[in-house]
Order: structure tokens, then sequence, then C-alpha cells
């Protein structure tokens, strides 16, 4: 089963992320939007596993982020992977508990490799996927529209990651809560 390991969000962070897609969808650029429903912070993809595997994973991220206290976190800003000259995906910030949250991601990936997942090449860069580019179709007045700033923030808690389960589906992905982690309070 293909599966990641993520932050939720609250139903007032998918609200105002519904807001920026709102804003973006106008400006004509040839996007493919995420549905806004489904945003997540990931800390870790893990691609497939065997379900087996599962309860061991539950288990080493318990005992890893188990001390780890409650985040408060904040969305704001937009950019583009790899670069604003020739983006293929536009995401939203994540800022706030930056080193706590860094420091969150890292026991994530510490304790997946202690079972056996390979250890992820790129830094951590905390951010939401909000669309992908399909072509330079139209994009300069989205860059436009990142580079003035939308003014939209939301600020949250994050006091649990989940493990997901995705499911390649032809309308997106369907994304099912396998286990639920807590922080600490």
């Amino acid at each position: 089963m293909r599966t990641f390991i993520a932050v939720p969000l609250p139903q007032s962070c998918h609200e105002m992320l519904d807001k920026l897609q709102q804003d973006i969808r106008p400006l004509g650029a040839d996007l493919r939007l995420v549905a806004t429903a489904s945003i997540h912070l990931t800390l870790k993809f893990l691609g497939e596993i065997d379900p087996k595997v599962l309860p061991d994973l539950v288990e080493a991220l318990t005992a890893s982020v188990k001390s780890e206290p409650v985040l408060a976190l904040c969305l704001r800003g937009l950019g583009g992977f790899p670069n604003l000259h020739n983006p293929r995906v536009i995401w939203c910030g994540v800022e706030g508990d930056a080193e706590k949250l860094a420091r969150l991601q890292e026991k994530v990936e510490n304790a997946c490799c202690d079972i056996g997942f390979e250890r992820e090449e790129h830094p951590f860069h905390p951010h939401l996927t909000l669309a992908r580019v399909n072509s330079k179709k139209n994009l300069q007045g989205l860059l436009d529209y990142i580079k003035i700033g939308s003014g939209l923030e939301r600020e949250f808690s994050a006091d649990n990651i989940n493990i997901y389960r995705s499911t390649l589906a032809p309308r997106g992905a369907i994304y099912e809560i396998l286990a639920t982690i807590a922080l600490k309070k």
C-alpha cells in the first residue's frame, strides 16, 4: 500500500487554502489544483509498503515523537519548486515553530530508517502543495501574484501526525488515515 506520514490541517486552514485557489484560478495559468480537503504537511513519503510493516511503523513513530511538543504553525506565503523561473509546483509556506517542526521531521525520518526505510535525500522544506504547473501558458500572472503575496495567513496548532494510505484514482489521490500519533500536550 502507498503510504506517507504527515501533519493534518484543521478545517480553518483548508478554508484559507480554498480561498487561495479561488484567487489563483482566474489568473488563467495552466495548473492542476490539488483538492484542498486532501492537502497536508508531508513529513515522510514511504511509497509502497507491506501492510505487515504498519504495526512496527506505528510503534517506532510513537516511541520517537512522544516527547515532541504540540507545534504552533502558520500558513503564509507562496512559492514554487524548483524555483519561480520554471515552477512545476506551486506551494504555500509553513512558518512558526520551525526548529521544532524540523526536529519532528528528523525524528520521523530516523524512526523510519530504524525499521528499514531509506533516508530522504532532499532537505526538508515545509510546504503545502496547492497546484502542479502543466505548462508555461499564462504563467506570468500567477508569478506576479506570488511575488506580490496573497496577504492570507492562518495560524494553527499541530498536535498529532498521521500515517496515511494513498490510493491513486483518476480524479486524484484518495487518502485514508491508518494511524494517528499524538504529540506531547
